[in-house]
């Protein structure tokens, strides 16, 4: 670990620092560069050596999707919806809700559901439930399902991963095949999260001792893909429900699922053609991935996603201090970060810390009267002093009365995009006089750092559900804070505030519009005014499909749902579009 030292560079060495940067700034192109020629050298070896043998694999799956969205070295079979140790598609293809939130609209789409209606104070919740839908055994699902599925989870509270029971009091069937969630108190935000909950048949589910242990190697469900076909430790397949509700859908008969390793061996499949829909993060995909059949491959990275925030635990000095966390958020050069770590794929945070995703509810003016989500380092080296840093014996700025503070900026290892805008950074809090270093790690020791609060810094993500109103409630909620050492299911920096908590039990009572903008615009101020994380950048959601197989999916000048196979629910809205190339040809579907 290395001590946090806090230095303001003399200003006669400001010429030497001016060019340290310029020769940083060209070694940082320069090795950008070598690394995409270098990644590209061995893409075009690894082309050549696959393409003898792609016609023919080709003309074997004309009507399989085959998929990367999960980068594992074998696969476990694990199709139980409730688990987070599910395979994708789970529970956006074996199984279904009741209704999609579409982050691109920012609209609910009917699926299991055809409608919901509230009650006049928001405490009940009602759905009228689909008729004629069957799940993949023939049987009938009908609002006894729907019920059973919302009562499993308060059977078994360790399935209850979203919270339903703290805010649900019973789930009810009622007349003209509707369902009724009755809360404990109004709560207008939990819509998305209640109509988005998947449906499993109670005659299966009723007999299951151990949901918790329970792999469901045999799936049942409503959804378009129910059939698991094949299932090896590299590669399995799900194919056609044949009793699925949707007439004459999906059009393609199965989704293959490959296994690999790594980021870099899922896109390597994907620019050689492997792969028809990824949603991986590739690195000069104008190069590597259009170049070789622009006719036929696009992709589409709309900024819905979560914000990527480095947050620091605000329970522990200093950053328990204002002053502080808007000291290193100035001294962030987020142009930088997006141009080296994200390859220009997305923008800058504001001080709002809103993605795309939230682009209705923006109040640009909050971004002008707080402004320390710009680069600024000259005024974060005064925040520092005012923030009582003072210069020890040796020169460094450490905080009064205190021994040298250890900052390492956490990070998943392969996450390659984050990891590199870690190493940006840390460069840039160097510039500044603060020794802040990266660790890399495996997925579960960094989540595990992060939910038990010991960490330093961090890059993370904030909660993107489709409601304003959990957004911050996770970042500012006091409800949500747990003490360092207790796992946390979000609010890993650990902020809350009571002027935040009064807005947040405003807006979940239930408002107009008009209402419901006014109090995000206050809730967008607050969060400028507290700067509980420091947002980075909104994290793309990144989608790339090769339509020579397979096509119907969506794009920027078609943007009916995230191209991204990694949005569950959503991507049941993809399959629903998706053709056979081939039948487009013969004038069919199939």
């Amino acid at each position: 670990m290395n001590s946090l030292h806090l230095a303001a560079p003399p200003s006669s060495l400001s010429h030497q620092r001016d060019q340290s940067q310029r020769d940083q700034s060209q070694r940082d192109q320069s090795q950008r560069d070598q690394s995409s020629l270098g990644w590209l050298l061995i893409i075009t070896l690894c082309c050549l050596c696959a393409l003898s043998c792609r016609r023919d694999r080709a003309e074997q799956r004309e009507d399989v999707l085959v998929v990367s969205v999960e980068q594992h070295s074998s696969w476990i079979r694990n199709f139980n919806p409730f688990s987070p140790n599910a395979r994708r598609f789970t529970r956006a293809g074996v199984y279904e809700p009741l209704m999609i939130h579409n982050s691109v609209t920012g609209e609910l789409t009917p699926w299991l559901a055809t409608a919901y209606e509230w009650n006049q104070d928001y405490t009940e919740l009602s759905f009228t439930i689909r008729r004629g839908v069957k799940f993949s055994d023939g049987t009938p699902l009908t609002p006894r399902d729907v019920v059973f599925s919302f009562m499993y989870l308060q059977r078994y509270p360790a399935l209850d991963i979203s919270g339903l029971w703290s805010i649900i009091s019973s789930v009810e069937e009622s007349a003209n095949h509707q369902v009724t969630v009755i809360l404990n108190e109004p709560f207008q935000p939990k819509l998305h999260d209640i109509a988005q909950h998947i449906i499993v048949p109670s005659a299966i589910w009723s007999k299951i001792t151990d949901p918790v242990a329970f792999t469901n190697p045999h799936p049942v469900g409503s959804g378009p893909f129910t059939e698991v076909n094949v299932f090896r430790s590299q590669v399995f397949e799900l194919s056609r429900n044949p009793h699925y509700w949707r007439k004459g859908r999906p059009a393609i008969r199965s989704l293959r699922f490959p296994a690999f390793p790594s980021n870099d061996q899922a896109n390597l499949a994907l620019v050689t053609g492997e792969i028809d829909w990824a949603g991986n993060f590739v690195p000069a995909i104008d190069r590597t991935f259009i170049a070789p059949d622009p006719n036929q491959r696009h992709y589409w990275f709309p900024l819905v996603g979560s914000m990527v925030n480095l947050i620091s635990n605000t329970q522990t000095p200093p950053f328990d201090q204002l002053k502080v966390r808007r000291a290193l958020s100035e001294a962030i050069d987020r142009e930088r970060v997006v141009e080296i770590a994200m390859y220009s794929y997305t923008r800058p945070a504001d001080s709002t810390g809103l993605s795309d995703g939230f682009q209705k509810y923006h109040d640009e003016s909050i971004s002008h009267d707080y402004q320390w989500a710009d680069y600024n380092p000259t005024h974060a080296i005064k925040l520092l002093r005012d923030a009582g840093l003072r210069r020890d014996h040796r020169g460094w700025y450490l905080p009064e009365s205190q021994d040298p503070i250890s900052l390492t900026i956490d990070v998943v290892s392969g996450w390659s995009d984050w990891v590199r805008a870690a190493q940006v950074i840390s460069h840039q809090l160097r510039e500044i006089g603060i020794d802040a270093r990266v660790r890399t790690s495996e997925f579960s020791s960094w989540f595990d750092r992060l939910r038990s609060g010991r960490f330093e810094l961090a890059i993370a993500w904030a909660d993107d559900r489709g409601s304003p109103y959990e957004y911050y409630r996770w970042l500012m909620g006091s409800e949500t804070v747990k003490p360092v050492g207790e796992s946390a299911a979000g609010n890993f920096h650990r902020f809350g505030d009571r002027a935040a908590d009064l807005l947040l039990a405003q807006l979940k009572r239930g408002t107009s519009k008009a209402q419901e903008q006014a109090l995000v615009n206050l809730l967008q101020r607050r969060y400028a005014q507290l700067t509980p994380v420091i947002p980075l950048f909104p994290n793309p959601q990144w989608g790339a499909a090769n339509r020579q197989r397979i096509t119907g999916f969506p794009s920027q000048a078609d943007p009916y749902a995230p191209l991204s196979p990694n949005r569950e629910p959503e991507c049941l809205l993809v399959f629903d579009r998706l053709k056979p190339r081939a039948s487009l040809a013969h004038g069919g579907e199939r």
